[in-house]
């Protein structure tokens, strides 16, 4: 295997609700939901850096494609981590998060590691890191 990944897929539980989140609220450019002809089959795919896809889909959907049994979803399973250039941008981006319709979970704050974060949740509970980390280069705009 080699090491990249090319899409993150979210389960949901509105569809619609998450393309308005991400779309409307973050401003991910997308097709909107495409797929409606297929059982099972509407998703949203949202633009990320190059080569890389954000997707939503129903979790009852993800449930059946994967063929596993459907579970609690918890929060605490992992983070996607938002990389920007400086103290001001991770406060814009999660003043826009909020205004977005998410859930702050931990305010931006000086982190002991010398970075600066906060944490919030999409209407479903999908965790989000938004970091600066004065240690790594400026991610690519």
């Amino acid at each position: 295997m080699k090491p990249s990944i090319s899409v993150l897929t979210l389960g949901v539980d509105d569809l619609e609700r998450a393309l308005a989140f991400y779309r409307d609220g973050l401003g991910l450019p997308t097709e909107g939901i495409i797929g409606t002809e297929f059982e099972h089959g509407a998703v949203a795919f949202f633009d990320l850096q190059a080569g890389v896809k954000l997707a939503v889909w129903k979790r009852d959907d993800l449930v059946h494609d994967a063929n596993i049994e459907r579970t609690a979803p918890s929060s605490a399973e992992f983070t996607i981590g938002h990389n920007v250039t400086s103290k001001e941008e991770v406060d814009q981006v999660m003043e826009q998060a909020r205004q977005a319709g998410a859930t702050i979970t931990s305010p931006a704050h000086d982190t002991f590691w010398g970075g600066y974060s906060g944490y919030f949740q999409d209407p479903d509970g999908h965790l989000w890191e938004i970091v600066w980390n004065p240690a790594w280069d400026s991610p690519e705009e």
